[in-house]
């Protein structure tokens, strides 16, 4: 098999059909377990952080969220990059090394959830160092974008990235269950504590369970050992694209001088926007996440030499095109609710509904109680995840038939009124009493919430790949990904705040209003007579 691929033209039917339909879907097969793994290890840290809770970890509830944030944010600044690493080191040698190093943050994760006393900045490293996990998700969608013919584009990029997505609904089951037998044996560790209060798909872990909660961490080498294999054997280089890769081992140390930048910028804007101890707590989120992003881009820009500095030169000019800008806002609606739900829902749950909220009218304050018909967290969350995973094909293969904005326009009106609801819902449960009474119209609302973004996942890359050309759509795809994933640390964070204040309901009505400027921004610039792009 060639590795590397001279002639590439898919538009070409003859072409396509005689060679090109069996390399692009060989590509496509091997793209997406390695994606998601990839989602898996990013996002593994809500699930872990839930369970550390559970199990008595000397850190609190503040502590913990960290973690998830910190693994939020290295996620979706590591997509900056990654959208560039298609063009400037080639399919293959990307997803190779990119799934490889997912192997060093598992093994670390396993390993430090073994002690419980080890400082919290050891378990906020390894949340960092997971977020390579996150940023794989841009080069895998420029890179199988490039693979496909125009007319195929909602399709193929919805499966790479729809199936991919079940990295979240994966870890969400796989993680719980795994934590109950020590399926390594001795190499696996001892147990680590009991359990107090948890549970998984399946029911109720009981109380007095030996929890191997290094297994989250360890589960991950089962997949990522043979796929790694499977990319650097299986997979293409398309030198029509990639031009100027220079040799595997050059294409590998671009990447990881990149993404070794891109720790800097994230590490600093963290220091100072998390609160003490982990940093100085001086910096709004809506200040620090602009200057990380800014930050990141000016030193990819001028720390890059030789022909990686011309390529990223090239590929900057996407920002001078204002269709870059308005699809990157509808991804947020989309992908960006998709992940941060998925962030933010086992907190959610384990806060608003695990406890009974009584107002204390002498002191006029609310008082929170255990609440022992609290629904699990670890039961339930996966839900919203998967069932918007399995639908995000559908929406690119609708898209497809009838064009990428329509859909979006008609998710986004459903989004807007089920967020108001899930606002309202969300509000009457933390006011009352006996909050479990409201949790079947809770999980119903982001079910729906989770299918909406689900399908318009699938409906805005089909529009991104009818605005932009061939050479610029992949970087458009990578950038617009990376802007919107920064919803794994935005939503946790407005609605843990929100929680705190004894107010979350405005966290959804506030998601309520930015869906209803999408709703404007889409009409405008593609379904509006006289709109310059019409219905992509």
């Amino acid at each position: 098999m060639t590795i590397n691929i001279k002639k590439w033209d898919v538009e070409d039917p003859e072409f396509w059909e005689s060679t090109g339909k069996r390399v692009a879907y060989r590509n496509l097969w091997i793209s997406i377990p390695c994606l998601l793994c990839g989602f898996a290890v990013w996002l593994m840290w809500g699930m872990i952080s839930v369970q550390m809770l559970n199990l008595g970890f000397p850190f609190s509830k503040e502590e913990l969220f960290s973690l998830t944030a910190i693994s939020g944010l290295a996620g979706a600044t590591m997509r900056i990059p990654s959208s560039f690493f298609i063009r400037l080191a080639g399919g293959r040698n990307t997803i190779f090394l990119t799934t490889a190093m997912l192997i060093t943050p598992a093994v670390g994760t396993g390993i430090a959830l073994q002690h419980p006393e080890w400082p919290l900045w050891v378990f906020q490293l390894l949340a960092l160092w997971s977020g390579v996990g996150g940023g794989n998700f841009a080069s895998s969608m420029s890179n199988i974008s490039t693979f496909f013919p125009k007319r195929l584009q909602g399709t193929a990029l919805g499966l790479n990235a729809g199936l991919g997505n079940f990295g979240v609904t994966t870890m969400q089951i796989l993680i719980p269950l795994v934590m109950t037998a020590g399926v390594f044996g001795a190499m696996g560790g001892d147990p680590v504590a009991l359990v107090k209060d948890s549970g998984w798909i399946l029911g109720k872990i009981e109380a007095g369970t030996p929890t191997f909660i290094q297994n989250a961490g360890y589960v991950w080498l089962l997949l990522l050992i043979p796929l790694a294999i499977a990319s650097w054997f299986g997979m293409n280089n398309l030198l029509s694209i990639s031009s100027d890769i220079g040799g595997t081992l050059v294409a590998f140390i671009k990447i990881t001088w990149l993404y070794t930048l891109t720790f800097i910028p994230t590490i600093v804007g963290l220091y100072f926007y998390l609160p003490a101890p982990t940093g100085l707590g001086i910096l709004n989120m809506w200040v620090a996440l602009p200057l990380i992003m800014v930050s990141t881009l000016l030193m990819m820009k001028l720390a890059a030499f030789g022909t990686m500095k011309e390529n990223i030169q090239k590929q900057f000019a996407i920002f001078s095109n204002k269709h870059t800008w308005s699809m990157t806002v509808l991804y947020v609606l989309t992908f960006g609710s998709f992940i941060g739900f998925s962030m933010a829902l086992p907190l959610s749950i384990t806060i608003i509904f695990g406890e009974k909220h009584i107002y204390d009218v002498a002191t006029q304050t609310w008082l929170h109680v255990r609440n022992p018909n609290a629904p699990s967290a670890l039961t339930y969350a996966w839900i919203g995840p998967f069932v918007g995973a399995l639908i995000r094909p559908v929406g690119g293969w609708i898209s497809d038939k009838v064009g990428g904005s329509i859909v979006t326009q008609m998710i986004s009106a459903i989004m807007v009124l089920a967020s108001a609801y899930a606002g309202f819902v969300m509000m009457q449960a933390y006011q009352s009493a006996t909050p479990e009474i409201y949790f079947t119209q809770f999980l119903v609302v982001f079910v729906i919430l989770f299918a909406a973004s689900g399908i318009g996942n699938g409906s805005t890359f089909r529009s991104v790949g009818m605005v932009f050309d061939r050479v610029q759509a992949g970087p458009v795809l990578g950038w617009t990904s990376a802007v919107a994933a920064y919803g794994a640390f935005i939503a946790p964070a407005i609605i843990n705040q929100q929680i705190q204040a004894g107010t979350p309901q405005i966290a959804m009505y506030g998601f309520a209003g930015f869906y209803a400027l999408c709703l404007v921004l889409n009409w405008w610039f593609y379904l509006r007579p006289g709109a310059e792009i019409k219905n992509p």
